[in-house]
């Protein structure tokens, strides 16, 4: 059962990082990138990794979050709907990929691999977190707070309202009472 759910994400995965490419508007590529990451977060979970699956799928869709957001916010088509072309440089676009893949693959089957010493600890994920994160986890947790902070006064800000709900800023009042 689990190799066939591995091989529905891995083709959910790599057809969505394709679409990543071959659609029409950064709306949809981001949508599409955002599906790819999600697939391997889940194939990820898959290996019983819950701590890096869970925390790639959050981390990826925040990401896309955000991505959205400044898309909305910077770009002058509405949202980032506008038919447009996600490649550039083709043939050495091509040229490349196919040079750092065929680099990777000799890499994976040229290494001499070492052999695996000693047992896997009990609790992987739980060794896995606290090698990670070990005694930042405080600060991560702030981290945190603060970036979710940043999302929300991007979204205040980007609506098309502004940031006062009107078209003229509030005047500032000086000591006398009148209007500057």
């Amino acid at each position: 059962m689990r190799v066939a759910v591995f091989i529905v994400l891995a083709v959910v995965a790599v057809a969505a990082g394709i679409a990543v490419f071959t659609v029409n508007s950064m709306a949809r590529a981001t949508v599409a990138l955002a599906v790819s990451f999600v697939a391997v977060g889940t194939t990820i979970l898959l290996i019983d990794a819950e701590y890096l699956g869970v925390i790639t799928i959050l981390m990826m869709l925040m990401e896309m979050g955000i991505m959205a957001v400044f898309m909305i916010m910077y770009m002058m088509n509405p949202a980032g709907l506008m038919p447009m072309s996600m490649l550039h440089n083709k043939r050495g676009a091509l040229g490349i990929s196919i040079g750092v893949f065929l680099l990777l693959a000799a890499g994976v089957l040229l290494t001499p691999w070492p052999q695996r010493r000693g047992q896997p600890p009990a609790d992987v994920t739980h060794a896995l977190g606290e090698a990670i994160m070990g005694s930042k986890m405080l600060v991560m947790m702030t981290v945190s707070a603060v970036l979710f902070a940043t999302m929300v006064c991007a979204l205040v800000l980007a609506t098309g309202r502004g940031r006062y709900d009107h078209d003229e800023p509030p005047t500032l009042v000086d000591e006398a009472g009148s209007g500057s």
